[in-house]
């Protein structure tokens, strides 16, 4: 049987990770049900499987984990690991989900996929949450079509925790679920990634910037200067526009954008971080006495690679939904699968929802509906 493990988190990382989890006791230690999409992964189950086993092993308070997708192959795969924990409960599905597949079509004409089965669960009301390592799209319009959005939300968005260079995070909303949004949809975007940040993240009075070319609040393009208006007149604690370079920074809580650039932001920034690793190890291994230093700097190394790893935050919560849909990335490691379940576990008992509803219906009380864009 393989070994799971994973090195232990820095101070800081930890210390990040258990604020994450600082919602009531109660409600973290309740028992909490959770489907896997155990076919959406770009290589397959293993993976998945994997990480399911290493997320029992863990977290306790998992009383039920639903893995979706084709029988015979998923009991295969839990054979190959030596896993037969008995909270394991496999609902068959014929159909997967490809990559490749649009989002509505997806949930048209696959409606026996191991997505859909598994978003039906929580509709069903017999899992709390799911997460889904597949088709994004698809997860997002399953989630959508079967759970509804909550009251005043036109459309999800997916919420990405991402480092900045003091050591603290800031939330990027939308990180890909909405990619033609429209100015309101963007307001919206900031008033659930700041109830995130107040109510999971604990922070007070946390303030959003507007992804834009430019910090001058005419830069842009009509959507960001339409946006903009419409964040600057909401009442809500909004810093105004902000650049590339300012993100990392840490000059806001939470980075709002429509989800092209969203997406593009995540992306980029997680492959940006892999490639600087790759190039620090190929100078520092390249002669003798940079491998002392190296040597000499490694716990420094780990620390940083460990709040740059997107493997340790392992999904992202989709906001606005009448139930709870995370989102991992579909090369997933087994540590991130774990991770993604233990995201479930913490969003399940933070109980965000009530709070998106109250700060939602505040907000949208208090903006006006078309004000007027900044011009040049």
């Amino acid at each position: 049987m393989p070994v799971y493990s994973a090195a232990p988190l820095t101070a800081r990382a930890a210390e990040f990770f258990f604020t994450l989890d600082a919602g009531d006791c109660s409600a973290r230690n309740a028992p909490m049900n959770i489907a896997l999409d155990a076919m959406g992964h770009d290589d397959g189950p293993a993976k998945l499987i994997e990480g399911a086993a290493m997320a029992l092993g863990e977290f306790p308070q998992i009383s039920r984990l639903y893995l979706t997708g084709d029988t015979p192959l998923l009991e295969a795969e839990l054979k190959r690991i030596n896993c037969n924990d008995r909270r394991i409960e496999i609902v068959h599905s014929t159909q997967v989900v490809e990559m490749h597949d649009s989002g509505i079509d997806a949930v048209r004409k696959k409606k026996d996929s191991s997505v859909s089965r598994a978003v039906d669960l929580v509709k069903a009301g017999k899992a709390d949450a799911v997460v889904s390592a597949g088709n994004t799209g698809a997860a997002v319009t399953a989630s959508t079509i079967k759970l509804r959005t909550l009251p005043g939300i036109e459309r999800p968005a997916i919420a990405a925790l991402m480092p900045t260079e003091h050591g603290g995070h800031f939330v990027l909303c939308d990180a890909g679920a909405n990619p033609d949004p429209t100015p309101q949809q963007i307001r919206d975007n900031a008033i659930m990634g700041l109830a995130y940040c107040e109510y999971v993240l604990e922070r007070k009075n946390p303030r959003a910037g507007l992804m834009s070319n430019g910090s001058e609040q005419f830069k842009g393009n009509e959507l960001t200067l339409n946006a903009h208006a419409l964040l600057r007149a909401s009442g809500l604690h909004f810093y105004g526009n902000v650049e590339g370079h300012d993100i990392f920074d840490g000059v806001v809580d939470v980075v709002v954008a429509d989800g092209f650039t969203g997406n593009i932001v995540l992306k980029t920034s997680e492959a940006l971080a892999k490639s600087m690793f790759r190039l620090l190890k190929r100078e520092l291994l390249s002669t003798p006495i940079r491998k002392i230093g190296a040597m000499l700097c490694k716990p420094a190394f780990k620390a940083v690679h460990t709040v740059t790893n997107a493997d340790e935050y392992g999904g992202m919560p989709l906001l606005g939904l009448n139930g709870i849909t995370i989102i991992a990335h579909g090369g997933s490691s087994p540590y991130a699968i774990k991770n993604a379940l233990r995201m479930a576990c913490e969003t399940i008992g933070h109980k965000l929802n009530p709070h998106l509803i109250e700060e939602v219906k505040r907000y949208h009380d208090i903006s006006p509906a078309s004000p007027t864009p900044a011009s040049a």
